[in-house]
């Protein structure tokens, strides 16, 4: 895959939290270091405090949220950058009537979530 519309790309709905989705926009079976994703939390929508084994880095598209990462409570939005240290805990609520999206990318590595 070398060229691909993000609107052929399904969204799967997440287990945990409220209102979260998640769009794989290029795979561990695709890219052999780094996986993308696009993650939608809808406004009143939350991801609860979790762990991943892996690091992420992130890029907000759109939307403000409370992002909490470790010790650290932030409000990230439109184009702010995010790093998230391997197994460090992590949560967002979004703030206010938009969506809060961002895209993600971590490395193809085993990941283990734990909610906290």
């Amino acid at each position: 895959m070398s060229k691909k519309s993000i609107h052929e790309i399904k969204s799967t709905p997440l287990g945990a939290g409220n209102g979260a989705s998640m769009q794989m926009l290029i795979s561990p079976e695709v890219a052999p270091n780094f996986a993308m994703r696009k993650f939608v939390i809808k406004s009143g929508g939350y991801m609860p405090l979790h762990t991943n084994a892996v690091e992420h880095e992130q890029y907000v598209l759109s939307g403000s949220a409370k992002v909490k990462i470790g010790n650290e409570e932030l409000i990230a939005q439109k184009d702010d950058i995010l790093y998230i240290p391997a197994n460090t805990p992590h949560s967002y609520v979004v703030e206010g009537d938009e969506s809060y999206e961002f895209l993600c990318l971590v490395p193809n590595k085993e990941d283990k979530i734990e909610m906290v």
